[in-house]
């Protein structure tokens, strides 16, 4: 263990914020644990003491001072004990130096693989702290590797100048787009988990906090706070509806969402590619919350059970496919952005 190990574990403190006593701590229990393995009937009477001024580590085996030796492990003779301290008594525990000759190799190797896999953990903890605050937040990516066989794809991640490569599963890619190596796209972090093998960082494509915080980002009024996002459905690849409220009555918050001539929801219709949103105005009336939900197609008349949260709606004959939309999605959506089961029924079922 030379002066060139201990620069070493100074710069893993410098580098990978790894500090030096723990690090040694590390290294003195897996040279503990190799030696144990390698002399047979050892205690816990051996023990490492690292001397970071000297950069040296020396290792010690603790043994009693006995007439005669019943136990070699644990005890020394007299004699052999004078010869490391003259003061030594029957009774007495003496530190007995352990002859590294023969150790050297296997604490060498042992010391490496510790601090190899120190870095790991190091780095380990480095990517799930960065990525716990990143929780729920969009992130820009570069699309680094796709796999045509799975439809999965590498991105890489830059934060706080470190780089960190996560996969992209096809389930969690807007259906249809195709990733392309090189292009630069964004992530929602859906939620960052401890696991055996490292960090587990969970992304998507398909949720609809991506499309939420789109609107944050590139509506004012909602990072100000005037207008809220009370409500998202969505269907990637397909259709998102949204629902909004203003804080302020002299604020329109679709109008704020669409932005001058249609701007900013532009971008975010550009970057979830094409997919269609629905922006309706949230309201305390349940009624005219779900007719504003059921948009484009108009609503005659909402009849609502607040205890089981249905409704039944009443649309005119021509607007009812539109009510429903294809394969039942705008009905679906819209139950789900309010919360409500809708039960919707052409005019002329009254008649």
């Amino acid at each position: 263990m030379n002066a060139e190990f201990f620069a070493a574990i100074e710069q893993l403190e410098k580098e990978k914020g790894i500090p030096q006593d723990y690090m040694l701590e590390k290294i003195a229990q897996a040279l503990l644990a190799a030696y144990k393995r390698d002399n047979d009937g050892a205690t816990e009477n051996v023990f490492v003491e690292p001397d970071t001024e000297k950069k040296t580590f020396r290792m010690y085996v603790k043994k009693a001072v006995v007439e005669n030796v019943a136990n070699p492990a644990e005890e020394i003779a007299l004699a052999d004990a004078k010869k490391i301290s003259k003061k030594a008594g029957v009774g007495d525990i003496v530190n007995v130096p352990v002859e590294t000759r023969n150790f050297g190799r296997i604490a060498a190797q042992t010391a490496k693989q510790v601090i190899i896999q120190g870095i790991r953990e190091a780095e380990r903890g480095v990517v799930f702290r960065q990525f716990t605050s990143k929780e729920h937040e969009i992130l820009t990516a570069l699309v680094t590797r796709t796999d045509p066989r799975s439809g999965g794809a590498s991105i890489e991640i830059t934060n706080d100048g470190e780089k960190t490569e996560i996969y992209l599963s096809a389930r969690e890619q807007i259906p249809g787009e195709v990733l392309r190596e090189g292009e630069r796209i964004k992530i929602y972090v859906v939620e960052v988990k401890r696991s055996e093998r490292g960090p587990q960082i969970i992304i998507s494509r398909t949720h609809p906090g991506l499309v939420r915080r789109l609107f944050e980002i590139e509506v004012p009024e909602i990072s100000d706070g005037i207008v809220e996002i009370k409500s998202i459905a969505r269907e990637a690849g397909s259709r998102t509806k949204i629902a909004v409220f203003a804080n302020d009555e002299n604020v329109d918050p679709i109008g704020a969402c669409v932005g001058p001539r249609g701007s900013r929801v532009s971008a975010i219709v550009e970057e979830i590619r094409g997919e269609k949103i629905d922006i309706v105005k949230y309201s305390d009336n349940m009624a005219d919350y779900v007719a504003a939900a059921l948009a484009p197609a108009d609503v005659i008349s909402v009849d609502t059970d607040e205890e089981e949260k249905t409704c039944r709606v009443i649309v005119a004959d021509d607007q009812l496919s539109l009510a429903i939309g294809k394969d039942g999605q705008n009905a679906r959506l819209a139950a789900k952005l309010t919360g409500y089961k809708i039960d919707i029924k052409p005019a002329s079922s009254n008649m």
